[in-house]
């Protein structure tokens, strides 16, 4: 069979390693001229499986009306006259109760623990350099309220048989001496040693230069604007790379084109759960890249996290909803240098930022939707929100053992043919 991909971040690219490694005929359909160049190009860097909380949880609503009225809150809705997103916040109303959120929660980490062995079986095995640094991460708590969250959340992780611990600031600062430019800062710390960091648009790059040396064709700067369809099957593609669209036949259809895939699908029926989330992050120098971070770091109450990629200081954070508006919001990236500057005045040349926004497709339990649709040919791959290079791996694999007729050894709630 012929499996065409339709995306090329580390989602797509993922799931066309897996599935030429298990021997399908591979394309890979791309609007941009490179593989990674949109939601993967600059997100916050960490491999974070032992940090998959839902966002909605009973405890996310105060907070969220407690910061509608701040433009550089952690997280912003801008409500708008679109029918899509108060959907999507209805579901969500509806995810936050317990009994769902835990049930995401377990979900979530299944998938994050499946995803990490995934990903080190193919580090292993591929070699590539992505700035990657195995030494855990640190979030960091600044008021005993939010401690004694983060405390009740590492000891649910533990639980599920993931490592997060809660530490003393003595300890903290052992595994970071950066942390001393901050330490009246915070009031407690939990580690989880099994997480770590990197910079997913090299590593994407290099797996996708893999997957055309492995075969897979890669479509670069070519669009889909349609399907052609009959009885309940995906016959072609329309796609367009110049004035002039073609129709290109396909025998199995991929969507793994994160917040793009709601309009793409909605002609087919198809009404995805998915809502783009804008994130921001900058990117800055180290002053001294060989006395810098050693730890990936979250700022619990900013929703904000410091990593080192080589020579650089990646800080993300923040989430808006906004639609598909692409623009910096210059008041949200100055939230970022300033928290940055805040903690770590020392640590980077903050008259050498370098921003940058993405939309990150999230649904209502944050929890992606991987497998079939009720058209017979066509698999989602997509929804992943903020946890695309934490769960790319692993749901690039286990779709292809889905296509392939497996039943992963995964506890995950996979897409029927509802969709």
């Amino acid at each position: 069979m012929h499996v065409t991909v339709l995306g090329a971040g580390i989602i797509g690219v993922s799931t066309a390693w897996y599935l030429r490694a298990a021997g399908f005929e591979v394309t890979v359909v791309e609007r941009r001229s490179e593989a990674a160049l949109e939601t993967t190009f600059a997100n916050g860097g960490q491999l974070s499986t032992g940090h998959v909380e839902p966002w909605a949880t009973p405890e996310t609503l105060p907070q969220i009306l407690e910061w509608r009225h701040h433009e550089n809150s952690p997280l912003l809705f801008r409500l708008q006259a679109d029918p899509h997103q108060w959907g999507w916040g209805l579901r969500f109303l509806r995810e936050c109760r317990p009994q769902r959120s835990a049930h995401n929660f377990h979900q979530l980490l299944a998938l994050g623990q499946y995803s990490r062995a995934a990903f080190h079986a193919l580090r292993a095995q591929v070699d590539l350099a992505y700035e990657g640094l195995d030494r855990g991460i640190l979030n960091l708590y600044d008021s005993p309220a939010s401690l004694a969250r983060g405390e009740k959340a590492a000891a649910r992780v533990n639980d599920l048989g993931y490592e997060r611990r809660p530490i003393s600031m003595t300890d903290a600062l052992a595994l970071e001496p950066i942390l001393a430019q901050a330490l009246p800062h915070w009031h407690g710390a939990t580690y989880t040693p099994g997480d770590s960091s990197g910079n997913a648009f090299l590593w994407t790059q290099g797996l996708a230069r893999l997957c055309a040396a492995r075969g897979v064709n890669f479509q670069y700067q070519t669009t889909v604007t349609g399907f052609e369809t009959e009885a309940r099957r995906i016959q072609g593609l329309w796609l367009q790379q110049g004035p002039t669209p073609h129709l290109q036949d396909v025998d199995a259809v991929v969507v793994a084109l994160g917040s793009e895939s709601v309009p793409l699908l909605r002609p087919l029926g198809l009404n995805l759960p998915i809502y783009p989330v804008k994130g921001y992050s900058i990117t800055v120098p180290l002053c001294q890249p060989e006395n810098s971070l050693q730890v990936s770091i979250t700022d619990d109450a900013h929703k904000i996290v410091f990593t080192r990629l080589g020579n650089d200081l990646r800080v993300a954070g923040t989430a808006e909803f906004s639609g598909y508006d692409h623009s910096l919001n210059r008041t949200r990236l100055e939230a970022l240098v300033q928290r940055a500057r805040q903690l770590f005045p020392h640590l980077a040349d903050y008259s050498q930022v370098t921003p940058w926004t993405g939309l990150r497709p999230s649904t209502p339990s944050n929890c992606p939707l991987i497998g079939p649709t009720r058209w017979e040919n066509l698999f989602l791959n997509t929804g992943h929100g903020t946890l695309g290079w934490t769960l790319g791996a692993g749901s690039g694999k286990v779709l292809a053992e889905l296509m392939q007729g497996h039943r992963p050894e995964l506890e995950f709630d996979f897409t029927r043919p509802v969709w």
